[in-house]
């Protein structure tokens, strides 16, 4: 179910994307990746609270503690709504007045923008409490029932951008109140469902902790400061590009991030399926489960992005021509750069699990968050040079490759993690795959003449190529068992229905 899920979002999202450039054009499209990215570099806070929210009540679970877990809830409870408030005043003054004083608007549209920011901002509180719910769902691994809501919002953001077509008002300003609007609704749904499914989650008595608050704190202030550098190397870079280049190269930045990530969601998603048992086998004592976790999960979640991936790359150009009306100059290059980055970044996030595991996140998060700061500190020396806006995808796909070796070696001193044995068996394969699938894909399309039919061949040609190498070279003697039952086990169903 959770695979279904994936696929029906991954086309629902980039069919919502062509719809909303289509509605608002390429600048109101800019303008709206402009302000939402201003917004979006407060994400650090409950981004950081929901991994601390997903790892403390993993372990819980893995230990079998139930009064640890109903004080887990109590006090994250409360550190959300400190949050939501800080979040408020910042985002109601220095926000405001970053959007009134130096975003760059064109004439004529600074109501416009201001009302966005408004609605982009309360839609970021709302996800404020939505987000401990969801890492509660994550962290029990309750996957079919985070894939159905999943779904649901999907369809809504789709829904959203019908709506768009046929309502007579600012699209700008229509676009950010209707995402509120979904936003509130998904938070009633995971909020809801959380109150009455798990025991943990209830509001009838209050479970404090002075010590839990502590540890959690600690927790989240060193994944904060990661946090914030990971928001300094999309959003901020976004809010760089606005200010240097005009509204049109910021579409195309906004699209490529946005392509990319929704292509990520497979690997995305299974990396965080994989956090709650690679949590949990560490609480439990059983490190040789959680070596083998984060060594299969490394290579399948760089498998399940590379295969969608690769014939992206390679036809990128015809596939942002069917999909939107208007193609932004530089989209083409920026979005198969952003893929490339989001590849390298897929094969550490067993990694970053595996790191959040013992709870010591000072020297992994501060060596890494300066890493990550400077990635933006380098965009934008580069961009001031006068070097083109492409660059900044080239500094961040070397700055990953970078962070890739030091977290190798963090887990490797955090948890006595095999790093050698781990790049025979991930990184050995994973090399091989691409070089095996890459080069005949790309020679054959330079061969084939231009067209959509080619285009369709070699988009199938890249899927089937991937597939095959990935079982055969990507996957050892057992993990090929286990898939070869899991499709005969399948059968009997497909059979019957």
């Amino acid at each position: 179910m959770l695979y279904v899920r994936q696929l029906l979002i991954l086309f629902v999202s980039l069919y919502t994307v062509r719809i909303v450039l289509d509605e608002l054009g390429v600048e109101d499209y800019g303008i709206y990746g402009a302000v939402g990215g201003l917004v979006a570099l407060s994400a650090f806070l409950p981004g950081s609270l929901a991994q601390a929210t997903q790892r403390f009540f993993s372990f819980s679970l893995g230990e079998k503690n139930d009064e640890r877990l109903k004080k887990t809830f109590s006090v994250n409870l409360a550190l959300y709504g400190a949050v939501a408030l800080i979040a408020f005043v910042v985002l109601e003054t220095v926000g405001l007045w970053f959007v009134n004083s130096q975003l760059a608007v064109p004439d004529g549209r600074y109501e416009a923008a201001q009302a966005l920011y408004q609605y982009a901002a309360l839609t970021f509180l709302v996800s404020v409490f939505t987000t401990p719910f969801m890492a509660i769902i994550m962290a029990h691994e309750d996957m079919k029932l985070y894939a159905y809501i999943s779904i649901l919002e999907a369809f809504m953001k789709l829904g959203v951008v019908f709506l768009l077509q046929y309502i007579t008002l600012d699209k700008l300003e229509l676009y950010g109140l209707l995402v509120l609007c979904v936003g509130i609704i998904n938070a009633m749904l995971y909020i809801g469902i959380c109150l009455k499914k798990y025991d943990e989650c209830q509001l009838r008595r209050f479970y404090w902790d002075s010590a839990l608050l502590r540890e959690i704190v600690g927790f989240t202030g060193w994944t904060v400061f990661g946090q914030i550098s990971t928001v300094a190397r999309t959003h901020a870079v976004t809010v760089l590009l606005n200010q240097s280049f005009s509204p049109v190269v910021v579409a195309a930045r906004a699209i490529s991030v946005q392509i990319a990530s929704k292509v990520n969601i497979f690997s995305g998603n299974f990396n965080a399926s994989m956090y709650p048992p690679i949590i949990k086998s560490y609480a439990a004592g059983e490190r040789q489960d959680m070596f083998a976790l984060i060594t299969g999960g490394s290579k399948i979640t760089f498998f399940l992005l590379w295969v969608f991936a690769l014939p992206m790359i390679v036809e990128m150009e015809a596939i942002l021509g069917i999909w939107l009306t208007t193609v932004p100059a530089d989209a083409v290059l920026f979005t198969q750069l952003a893929l490339v980055e989001a590849l390298i970044l897929s094969v550490s996030m067993p990694l970053t699990a595996a790191a959040r595991a013992p709870g010591k996140m000072k020297g992994y998060e501060l060596i890494l968050g300066t890493i990550q700061v400077g990635i933006f500190l380098t965009a934008w020396a580069v961009i001031a040079t006068g070097a083109p806006a492409y660059s900044v995808f080239v500094v961040a796909i070397l700055a990953n490759i970078l962070m890739f070796a030091v977290r190798l070696y963090l887990v490797k001193r955090l948890i006595e993690f095999p790093a050698t044995a781990f790049l025979k068996s991930t990184a050995v394969p994973v090399m091989a795959i691409v070089l095996v699938t890459a080069i005949p894909i790309f020679v054959f399309n330079k061969i084939l003449p231009d067209g959509l039919y080619w285009s369709a061949l070699v988009i199938f040609a890249s899927f089937f190529l991937s597939t095959v190498a990935m079982y055969y070279i990507g996957l050892d003697k057992e993990l090929r068992s286990k898939v070869k039952v899991m499709i005969l086990s399948r059968m009997p169903r497909l059979q019957r229905a």
